[in-house]
């Protein structure tokens, strides 16, 4: 599991937690089998962007909305993300945090997966969360 953590500013990209779910088969009766699937799981598409995608809508944020969307991507073996294969899978209840999670997918970019030394396809699940920082308090108190 890879995770991408990028800082939350008013009206600045939300944070965005990237988890990789891989579906692996095998014969897991042999050692060699279990180590081939330990490769291929630790072989995973990773992201390169510099900066987060994911704009909060600047409304939801003044109004203090906050939520969490699972989209499920599809990247290519080039490491390209095909929009129209993107999809909420867990909606955060928000319509407008959904449509800004899909839309920020579409500017993800990754280094592709490889298995066996061979750039290859995969579709994983990526969590999108939209949060407000905490407000800092006088010096010496708690958030």
């Amino acid at each position: 599991m890879r995770a991408l953590s990028v800082p939350l500013c008013r009206r600045a990209p939300v944070h965005a937690f990237l988890l990789f779910a891989i579906a692996c088969g095998g014969d897991a009766s042999s050692n060699r089998a279990d180590s081939t699937a330990a490769a291929v799981q630790s072989d995973v598409t990773v992201a390169i962007n510099g900066e987060s995608p994911f704009q909060y809508p600047a409304e939801l944020y003044d109004q203090g909305v906050e939520g969490e969307v699972r989209l499920r991507l599809y990247v290519d073996s080039a490491g390209v993300v095909h929009p129209e294969s993107t999809r909420v899978a867990s909606s955060s209840g928000t319509p407008a945090l959904d449509s800004a999670a899909v839309r920020g997918a579409a500017q993800l970019r990754f280094a592709p997966a490889h298995r066996r030394g061979e750039s290859v396809s995969m579709t994983f699940y990526q969590p999108v969360i939209f949060r407000r920082r905490a407000a800092a308090g006088p010096p010496g108190t708690a958030n």
